[in-house]
Formats: structure tokens, sequence, C-alpha cells
């Protein structure tokens, strides 16, 4: 099914990365400042994955005892997140085992690799330099990129349009149903990677094409190889 495909498009957060650590200590941070208690790291894991501001709003609701945030409560609350981890990418974000040599090998054997991430733009490129990884992706799609993000198929195509790839040559990577729900507006195939932040949900309810429990595990379907690492 994958080894005919051109253009291979993977989340990142939960998918090539854990952030969870940075992402973190970012929210505990904001609350600090709000004067509001911090959480434990996996409260917190579950709220990932619908870009930085439904993030803060998932933050700030739990910590007023589920209440909606007011808006410009959430404005504010944002604007110390964010500042705080830009200055803090990359201090205990780490890939997941093996996504390095995987992803060499893939671009190796000649797929085209891109990033179709809900995360802000801007932090994309600054993670990836500080990985060794920012050489492998041709094209970085962030959540503020487009009018739309996932689990709306526009980031999916227009990656497709830039890259001037028919999606039938493409496939979606994630951990979340988000990428899932995204490929299938877009009529695409897509892989679920079991080990990411899909709200505790399990990502095989979405019914991707395929559930992997590890990125080794990816090389296989491609037609490239995979050390343990």
């Amino acid at each position: 099914m994958f080894r005919h495909k051109e253009l291979i498009l993977f989340d990142f957060d939960g998918t090539l990365i854990d952030s969870v650590p940075d992402l973190a200590r970012s929210v505990n941070h904001m609350l600090g400042r709000l004067g509001r208690p911090p959480f434990e790291e996996a409260r917190i894991r579950p709220w990932i994955g619908n870009g930085a501001r439904t993030l803060v709003e998932r933050a700030l609701r739990a910590a007023y005892d589920g209440d909606a945030p007011l808006p410009l409560l959430v404005d504010e609350a944002l604007k110390i997140f964010l500042n705080f981890y830009a200055d803090n990418l990359a201090v205990g974000t780490v890939t997941y085992p093996n996504v390095p040599q995987v992803l060499r090998q893939l671009r190796d054997k000649g797929y085209r690799l891109a990033i179709v991430t809900n995360k802000p733009a801007a932090f994309i490129e600054p993670i990836l330099q500080s990985l060794g990884m920012d050489t492998m992706f041709e094209l970085k799609i962030g959540g503020d990129s487009l009018p739309h993000r996932k689990p709306d198929p526009l980031p999916l195509l227009h990656v497709c349009e830039m890259l001037g790839i028919d999606r039938e040559k493409c496939v979606m990577v994630g951990d979340s149903k988000n990428d899932i729900l995204a490929a299938k507006a877009a009529q695409m195939h897509c892989i679920g990677v079991g080990y990411g932040y899909n709200y505790d949900e399990d990502i095989a309810a979405y019914g991707p094409d395929l559930v992997l429990d590890d990125f080794c595990a990816l090389a296989e379907p491609f037609g490239v190889s995979c050390e343990h690492g």
C-alpha cells in the first residue's frame, strides 16, 4: 500500500518528538505567573495536540475548576506561555527512538518528507535544528500557517499542491485523531502511531490504514531498514 508513495507527511509533537516536558514546563510557568498551582506532567499530556491556544485554554479551565476562561485571560496567558516556551523549546524535548535513522533512510530511498503540525510555525525550525533534523523536510506547515489547521484537510492538500504531488501518492503519519481525520477528509492514506498524545484515546478507533506502536516499525511498509536504537 505504501511503497508506491512519493511524499510522507508527518505530524510533529507526539509523532516525531516528545515535547511534553517543555510544554508542561511552559504551562506551569504560565499558571505560576497567574497565581495558580502547577499540574503534574501526566495531567498536561492529554491537553496537547490542537495548538498553543487550545492547550492554554485547557490548562486555564482546569486551573479555575472547570470554568471557561474569559478571552482576555486566555490572551494574557497565551502571551506568557509563548514567550517562555520560545526560550525553552528544546530543554527536555527529544525525538522518539529511531526517528532520525528512519527519516534518513526514507529520504535516501527517495521519499519526499514534510511536516504538518498544529504547533505554531515559528517553533518548528528551531526545534528541528536543535535535534539535528533541519535538513530532512522540504516543507513545514504550522497551525498558524494557513486559515485552517488539522483536522481540516487544508494543510495536507496545501502541501500536495506546493510540492506538486497528487494526494494518491501521499500518506499522513500521526499520533492524533486530528491527523487521521484530516487525512480521511483529504482522501489520503494514513498511518497512526500509538505512542503519542491522542487525548488518552486509542488511535485505532479512528480507522487509520495502519497502526504502529513504535517508529522503527514505519520502515518496513516503505521498504527501508531500521535498527532499534
